[in-house]
């Protein structure tokens, strides 16, 4: 993965994020550190794997709109922050540890999918997804507009406490669903979405593959 970034200093990146609205209360808890800019918009093609990002500052700000070909992925703690100062669009985001994700605009995934509560996730704008799973208290800290598409969550965290809960498998591909009895929670990853195998599941975002029924049956698998 070879993004071209130009690092900016701490007093650098609060200018440009003033210059681009960011509003305050989005980047305040960020590290007061470095940030590896990119101008304008930027398109990834295949998978973009936080964890294995070769930088020199704390994160990446995107100066525009990111398109990922595949999914952004953050599993390990201590992971790269990701600020996109237009929109984002990707196959998946999959946000475990202690993940950092500032978008100022839309998000449009497949699959957005939260685990673990270590985190930094604001989106000013809306999500658009076919199907959110959210897992051991995750939840992000703003969607600013309006959250679209069914959401997988158990009781604790669900947005509408008076809507009737999603059933997984009327959105999930049956590969990703737990079967009754399935308590490996190493396997799991210690998913607490209801009907999730957060492995499997965490598997077929990996190959790139679609998780949802919908996102299958677009690309005819």
């Amino acid at each position: 993965m070879n993004i071209t970034t130009t690092l900016h200093s701490w007093d650098e990146s609060v200018a440009l994020f003033e210059r681009r609205g960011l509003p305050e209360d989005s980047y305040e808890n960020l590290y007061e550190e470095e940030y590896d800019v990119h101008a304008g918009d930027l398109s990834v093609e295949g998978l973009l794997d936080l964890d294995a990002a070769d930088l020199e500052g704390t994160g990446y700000i995107v100066d525009g709109d990111l398109t990922v070909g595949g999914a952004i992925l953050n599993i390990d703690d201590g992971c790269p922050a990701l600020i996109v100062l237009g929109n984002l669009r990707a196959a998946a985001v999959h946000l475990e540890g202690d993940a950092k994700l500032l978008v100022r605009g839309d998000v449009r995934v497949e699959a957005f999918i939260g685990h673990m509560t270590e985190k930094l996730v604001m989106i000013n704008g809306d999500l658009h997804a076919r199907v959110t799973v959210l897992s051991s208290e995750f939840e992000p800290d703003l969607i600013g507009g309006t959250l679209h598409g069914p959401v997988i969550a158990p009781p604790y965290l669900a947005p509408d406490p008076q809507a009737p809960p999603v059933a997984p498998e009327s959105v999930l591909v049956p590969e990703v669903l737990r079967a009754e009895g399935e308590d490996d929670h190493d396997e799991l990853r210690h998913f607490d979405a209801p009907g999730v195998h957060g492995g499997r599941l965490l598997e077929r975002i990996e190959a790139g593959l679609p998780v949802t029924l919908n996102g299958a049956e677009a690309a005819g698998r």
